[in-house]
């Protein structure tokens, strides 16, 4: 015969180690009643605090704990994969046709943001919104540029993410406007006054730099692939002999921009054969120094009185 060691009291269920009996309290939620429990951790859940699992129901702390312990899935080049859509590529499109847009509008916006050798000591800034800038003239700039870079960033950017695509994208514009920096001379105050080194004044716009730096990525990248890039080649080409054969374009900047392209690559392509995914961000880092290292590298080389031409401008 059992003995009774509660003093004659029948124990509650889940005093007796089962499984409540009824409705119990969510933990979240003090005030209201749960009938169902979260099959991660066992604890009442509320239908507020309830999330569709793939047995059953998940409280939102345990959804929460495991999206962030479940590894981030990235591009085969080490950047967070995406849905696919070419958002960076999309943004970019928005934002140099609202500026064209305002350049029509209004010729200071071309004036202000514009780049020149001359400006770029003492306004660094355009260096980079010059990027964002066409040629108020002709509609065939901003739409050539636009095509290209709407077409390469659909593949590029889902290959490489979002981020690292946006960085190689400004790096290499950036890059742009120091190739022309630098192909313009080392002007002399004789030479601005004869006109011998006009290039040193001339105003540069456009996302032409930028975009041959994509050109250059991809080319590269495709090859570490193994992927043909053979169309890429031919629309390569007739985008360089714009270059050359049309008067007003910079062929100094899609120079520029191809090496910073290069370059930005190469930081992509060490990073993932060692990898690590974080590295790129350094190597990216490391161009984008080189890159205002040699600039103002040149500057140095000008006649001070040069050097400060941007600011007797903007005064």
């Amino acid at each position: 015969m059992s003995e009774d060691v509660t003093g004659g009291q029948t124990p509650h269920p889940s005093e007796a180690g089962g499984s409540p009996v009824g409705a119990s309290v969510c933990p979240r939620h003090p005030d209201r009643e749960a009938y169902v429990r979260c099959q991660r951790c066992g604890r009442p859940t509320c239908p507020e605090c309830q999330r569709p699992a793939a047995v059953g129901i998940q409280c939102v702390d345990c959804v929460r704990e495991a999206a962030r312990a479940a590894a981030t899935t990235r591009t085969v080049f080490g950047g967070r994969a995406t849905d696919g859509r070419p958002l960076v590529t999309y943004t970019i499109i928005g934002l140099s046709v609202l500026v064209y847009l305002g350049q029509l509008a209004s010729s200071t916006v071309t004036s202000r943001f514009a780049f020149a050798p001359y400006l770029g000591w003492t306004q660094p800034w355009r260096f980079v919104t010059a990027v964002f800038l066409h040629s108020p003239q002709t509609m065939l700039h901003i739409a050539i540029n636009m095509f290209a870079l709407w077409t390469l960033g659909q593949y590029l950017e889902p290959l490489l993410g979002r981020a690292r695509f946006a960085a190689i994208y400004l790096i290499s514009g950036i890059g742009g406007q120091v190739g022309v920096t630098l192909l313009a001379g080392v002007p002399t105050l004789e030479g601005l006054r004869s006109g011998q080194d006009a290039a040193w004044l001339t105003g540069v716009v456009g996302a032409s730099g930028a975009i041959f730096g994509v050109f250059a990525a991809l080319l590269l990248l495709n090859r570490h692939l193994g992927r043909s890039s053979a169309a890429l080649y031919a629309t390569l080409a007739i985008n360089a002999a714009f270059g050359f054969l049309y008067p007003g374009i910079s062929w100094q900047a899609h120079l520029g921009g191809f090496v910073t392209g290069l370059a930005c690559a190469g930081g992509v392509l060490l990073a993932r054969a060692r990898r690590k995914p974080q590295l790129v961000w350094a190597a990216l880092g490391a161009v984008l120094l080189l890159l205002v290292g040699v600039a103002v590298a040149r500057y140095l080389m000008v006649d001070p009185l040069i050097r400060e031409l941007g600011a007797f401008a903007a005064g």
